[in-house]
């Protein structure tokens, strides 16, 4: 699967796929990862790719050629890649669409800079816009990170046990159950015990009852649709 990612600051992004599970999938080929620069594709004399907006207002705004020429190039390599935006002002990225998404064969994150895209270019060229959340960033560079992340893990063969998915959290409405290692007992602190005696019929009962608990604490919007 391909990812590529249109950003000002391609540095932000790539030690990210350095190290760890990422990293393996790189040097596996389940996954490939590229850059574009806008910056790389301005006309402007001055290499700007940002402008004052129109009608006034604080702040500058990314122009539309650049990012204009950075997608047409893209497509022209690429016809069937997935456009992504990255904004605060949409749909809130979730574990369902990470799986969904994890089936294409190409996306493409858009980063804005600045205080944000040109409506024109997002218009155009953008298949899905997403948020991550109901705060503001220097950037998009983050949030893309953040959602390729979480479609990366859900592509076939990038983790090293792919029954691990079935059991997080969201996959059945509800968080994950609290979950434990050795020592049995650290500083006074002991494992519950039911999960020592090897039942694991009531060690499944016993960790969906957790998650419930774990849900309704912490998320008592998803333990109502419970």
């Amino acid at each position: 699967m391909q990812f590529s990612f249109v950003t000002l600051f391609p540095n932000l992004i790539k030690g990210y796929f350095s190290e760890s599970i990422l990293k393996r999938a790189i040097e596996d080929k389940k996954i490939f990862i590229d850059f574009f620069n806008p910056r790389d594709f301005t006309t402007d004399k001055h290499n700007r790719v940002d402008a004052p907006m129109v009608g006034g207002g604080a702040g500058m705004l990314m122009t539309p050629q650049p990012l204009t020429d950075t997608l047409k190039s893209i497509k022209e390599c690429s016809p069937h890649a997935h456009i992504v935006f990255l904004s605060p002002v949409a749909k809130t990225f979730n574990q369902n669409d990470a799986k969904r998404l994890a089936g294409k064969e190409h996306i493409v994150f858009v980063s804005g800079r600045y205080e944000g895209i040109d409506e024109r270019v997002i218009e155009a060229y953008a298949d899905e816009l997403f948020s991550i959340g109901d705060f503001i960033l220097t950037g998009g560079e983050l949030a893309s990170m953040v959602i390729c992340d979480a479609i990366a893990r859900n592509v076939d063969a990038v983790l090293g046990n792919s029954d691990s998915l079935s059991v997080e959290s969201f996959e059945s409405s509800l968080l994950e159950a609290p979950s434990f290692t050795k020592p049995k007992n650290y500083e006074e602190n002991k494992v519950v015990s039911e999960f020592l005696k090897g039942n694991h019929s009531k060690i499944t009962d016993l960790k969906r009852g957790l998650a419930l608990c774990k849900t309704k604490y912490f998320r008592p919007d998803l333990y109502k649709k419970v």
